[in-house]
């Protein structure tokens, strides 16, 4: 089991990881070690223990507020989600009265004209869909 000499707060500390886990265990350092330094530098000295229980406060502070965020974002794909599954319903059915209507004009040998405000809704319905299905995946990518 490797050891890795880490600085937090201008203390050296000798910390025992797992190998090949050497590089996780000095960045998680360097992320203790900037909190440690604002407190230094608000507090000044003060004993490891201390200062290591501040600094890791802090991060915790850190971690859930990116937690909350994460989950609001995971909220907001859950709606357009919904609201993207509930356009595509939509545009289905436009689509099967759309096919209704020309079986029903093709079956008397007569041609049926599609009202304009359906053609309009399906096309302003399509894209719509188009739009919040790029808007979820731009916000995947987040």
């Amino acid at each position: 089991m490797p050891e890795v000499e880490i600085e937090i707060g201008t203390r050296v500390f000798s910390v025992a990881c797992q190998d090949g886990e050497e590089n996780y265990l000095r960045s998680a350092a360097k992320m203790l070690d900037t909190e440690a330094a604002v407190v230094l530098g608000q507090i000044g000295r003060m004993p490891p223990d201390r200062m290591l229980l501040m600094a890791g406060l802090m991060l915790a502070d850190k971690t859930a507020a990116m937690e909350d965020d994460l989950r609001e974002m995971q909220d907001k794909i859950a709606t357009q989600d919904r609201a993207l599954r509930s356009a595509e319903e939509r545009l289905a059915d436009r689509g099967r009265k759309i096919s209704e209507l020309q079986e029903a004009g093709a079956s008397s040998g007569t041609a049926v004209a599609i009202p304009e405000e359906i053609s309009v809704g399906f096309a302003d319905l399509a894209a719509r869909a188009e739009a919040m299905a790029e808007a979820m995946e731009a916000s995947d990518k987040v």
